[in-house]
């Protein structure tokens, strides 16, 4: 293993539409503070703190008025923005992960390879999930949404796929929670890994 420096990073961005200011740590316990005016989406984060054993602290603001979609969108940009920063060189990280998250009803697995490669695959949700409204402010299609921004500014290949659910709450949850065990094992770094988990030498 290769990497001992710090691996944490924190972003700002400010528009037109939103103000985020997000700081997180690779190497942390699970512990957040999230406040980005969209509460279900203050949830989805959390336990994505927790079960990627990521220190994350989110403040955001921004035309909630109007619609959720830019606050959530941006918020979901500089996350994968920091995890990119905050990755470095991926010198030592185990690359990939894999996970399967039961929530009641609603099953769900991700498959995360730090790849440098933006790609997102996502199937599953139920027909007409992208319209329902969770929360009051949250609509399904945002799950899809933030995981194609996440994985494009982390470049990250991610698979997520839910395999069955029928609560919209849940089925959401049980993805990011997916995703999040997965991103941990990815992320991790093993003792027997040196240098950059690649035959070209760069991820």
């Amino acid at each position: 293993m290769t990497t001992s420096a710090p691996r944490a990073a924190s972003v700002r961005r400010a528009t037109s539409e939103s103000t985020v200011e997000l700081e997180l740590d690779l190497d942390g316990t699970g512990t957040s503070s999230i406040e980005t005016t969209v509460p279900f989406f203050d949830h989805l984060l959390t336990a994505f703190a927790k079960h990627s054993l990521t220190d994350l602290t989110v403040r955001a603001s921004g035309d909630t008025q109007i619609d959720a979609h830019h606050t959530v969108e941006d918020v979901a940009i500089v996350l994968g923005q920091a995890i990119r920063q905050a990755l470095g060189d991926k010198s030592g990280i185990s690359r990939y992960g894999d996970a399967l998250v039961p929530l009641d009803e609603a099953l769900a697995q991700a498959v995360v390879d730090i790849s440098g490669r933006p790609y997102l695959v996502h199937s599953g949700e139920p027909e007409g999930y992208e319209f329902h409204l969770i929360g009051g402010h949250f609509t399904g299609s945002l799950v899809r949404h933030t995981f194609e921004a996440i994985a494009f500014h982390a470049g990250l290949t991610m698979h997520v796929r839910l395999l069955s659910g029928r609560d919209p709450h849940h089925i959401a949850e049980a993805e990011y929670k997916a995703f999040a065990r997965a991103f941990r094992q990815a992320k991790a770094l093993d003792p027997l890994v040196h240098g950059v988990p690649s035959t070209k030498g760069a991820l």
